[in-house]
């Protein structure tokens, strides 16, 4: 394992958040307030309890996954992309590194950012909500797991992009809307069972159901549901990711 090219891919990525904190941090945080704002008071005064909790302190998790997983995919595409669009993709593919240590390094960085942004989100909702954490460890460990796998998914479509158009149409039309639609700011439970059923099929449920359950103990799939469907949308990342450098497709021409 050539942990100096790990290195130094990862902190060239890193160093790249640190001279756009304003793009890279402050943006998404003030997006994610307004959220709160808008949906935790405005409307959220004017709902029912959800589970058993205020509107305003249910939808925290869900906020700070959409933020995570939208970011996960901007920051590792965009990471990919412009070594690529620039030309400078060739140089660590001659180098002696493997594949898995460029992957290693982008999806790392890419990684940290999202889980560094949503820990910003989690200290901001504290000062607008009563939210409390039932299991902090799992909390972690969903918020991880969320951040590597959709990163491994931003990583895919940064290579499949050959265009800035192609690199924002895919986040914008299928991960924005799997995000929404993967109860980010309701219970799948308060859909017809037509859309529950359909609901399943979207691995975003999984993410945030099991980060939900971390915080308040209840979810709208079972644990062990949401780790094996999560596990299996990462197997089917690295299966595809593999087969793009063994191929060099979109890498090599």
């Amino acid at each position: 394992m050539n942990f100096y090219a790990i290195r130094a891919i990862y902190t060239f990525e890193m160093a790249r958040t640190f001279r756009t904190k304003l793009q890279s941090v402050a943006s998404p945080v003030i997006s994610t307030a307004l959220y709160f704002v808008v949906f935790g008071s405005a409307i959220g005064s004017r709902m029912t309890v959800v589970d058993g909790m205020p509107y305003g302190v249910f939808i925290v998790p869900g906020l700070i996954m959409l933020t995570v997983m939208m970011q996960s995919v901007a920051n590792a595409s965009f990471g990919i992309y412009i070594p690529k669009f620039i030309g400078t993709i060739y140089e660590p593919l001659a180098a002696p590194i493997s594949p898995w240590e460029m992957v290693i390094g982008y999806v790392g960085a890419a990684t940290t950012k999202s889980i560094m942004v949503g820990l910003i989100i989690l200290g901001v909702s504290f000062l607008l909500v009563p939210v409390t954490i039932a299991h902090p460890i799992m909390m972690l460990f969903f918020l991880a797991l969320t951040a590597i796998s959709f990163s491994l998914l931003g990583f895919i479509l940064g290579l499949l992009a050959r265009n800035f158009e192609q690199l924002n149409l895919v986040p914008m039309l299928i991960i924005t809307p799997l995000v929404f639609l993967g109860g980010s700011f309701y219970s799948i439970d308060m859909l017809p069972p037509f859309w529950q059923t359909v609901s399943l099929f979207n691995p975003a449920v999984y993410l945030i159901s099991g980060f939900r359950w971390a915080f308040f103990n209840t979810a709208d799939v079972s644990i062990t549901a949401s780790l094996f469907a999560i596990s299996a949308f990462s197997a089917l990342c690295f299966a595809v990711i593999s087969w793009m450098f063994a191929t060099g497709y979109r890498l090599k021409s």
